[in-house]
């Protein structure tokens, strides 16, 4: 097919028409972007400079709080900027980059969370293994395979739709640019693409999220045989992970596996995976975390208070 894009630009309508609801939109996602790129990358840090938090659990979080950064990253900047904006616009291949990086840094989470599930299973089920199976290397090579999976999910994604032309309407009923927008937009008949781009990104977050589940099942029940204090532990480790998973994989279920036709929920369900999620994972890995908690008041010491023991 003849790529058409007569289409130079996309108007987005962004989260509501008022100015007054924008003005206060804009103050309440600053703070909320700030508390996401802060709260995260202390978990980096703290993980980077802390020698006992080495073990490969702790080597994926603080991953994942890197990806949080990069994925809230792709939508919130362009958000604060267009709710200081009258004319909220973003060039098609502006656009196009903003797909597919959000759907590259969203795989890489999905691919890390698997991961993360993994190394708790060989943990719980396998103590006497776990520093022999969850070694550095193939801890690297877990990381990288996560990174390669989600660029061939976004690459695939991205490539579908460079088959949609777009030679008409240009007005985006979203704050950012994703799939189920641009399918309506379309100037042709988009039920065979549509089908492959849910088929792509719908079946990725459910047999991830089934993935998920069936791999806690497994480790709830085989806790069963652990005393009372080890069983205490796991699962407040394994319940932290379950519910950034359960956060994570719910909204993007709801929005990418079901016909090709937006909702008015789905801005309010968009906000929830783009900016929600990533700042409460720091949060719920800290504050359920005692080792992740007494490294950063390590942290806090030697950097604001060096003299004090």
């Amino acid at each position: 097919m003849a790529h058409t894009y007569n289409v130079t630009e996309f108007i987005l309508l962004g989260l509501s028409p008022s100015q007054e609801v924008q003005r206060v939109c804009f103050v309440i996602f600053l703070l909320l972007y700030m508390a996401i790129v802060l709260g995260n990358f202390l978990i980096v840090l703290t993980v980077m400079t802390s020698r006992s938090l080495g073990s490969p659990m702790y080597f994926f979080l603080s991953y994942l709080s890197f990806v949080e950064i990069c994925y809230s990253s792709t939508t919130v900047p362009k958000l604060l900027s267009d709710l200081l904006a009258e004319r909220k616009t973003i060039s098609l291949w502006g656009c196009l980059a903003q797909f597919f990086f959000m759907h590259f840094f969203a795989g890489t989470e999905i691919f890390l969370l698997t991961v993360m599930a993994y190394d708790r299973y060989v943990a719980i089920c396998k103590p006497l293994n776990y520093t022999t199976i969850m070694n550095q290397q193939v801890c690297m090579v877990l990381v990288g395979m996560a990174w390669v999976g989600a660029f061939v999910h976004s690459l695939s994604q991205i490539l579908l739709v460079f088959q949609l032309p777009f030679c008409g309407p240009n007005v985006i009923d979203h704050y950012f640019c994703d799939v189920l927008p641009l399918l309506q937009l379309a100037c042709s008949d988009t039920f065979l693409i549509g089908l492959l781009i849910v088929a792509n990104g719908g079946t990725l977050s459910v047999t991830s999220f089934v993935i998920l589940l069936v791999s806690y099942a497994v480790i709830l029940l085989h806790l069963r045989t652990r005393s009372s204090e080890g069983r205490r532990k796991a699962l407040s480790t394994c319940g932290s992970h379950i519910t950034v998973v359960m956060l994570f994989f719910v909204p993007c279920v709801f929005i990418y596996l079901r016909p090709s036709t937006t909702l008015p929920a789905d801005k309010m369900v968009a906000v929830f995976y783009t900016v929600v999620t990533p700042l409460l994972n720091p949060v719920i890995y800290s504050l359920r975390n005692a080792e992740v908690k007494k490294a950063m008041k390590r942290l806090w010491i030697r950097t604001v208070k060096p003299d004090e023991k």
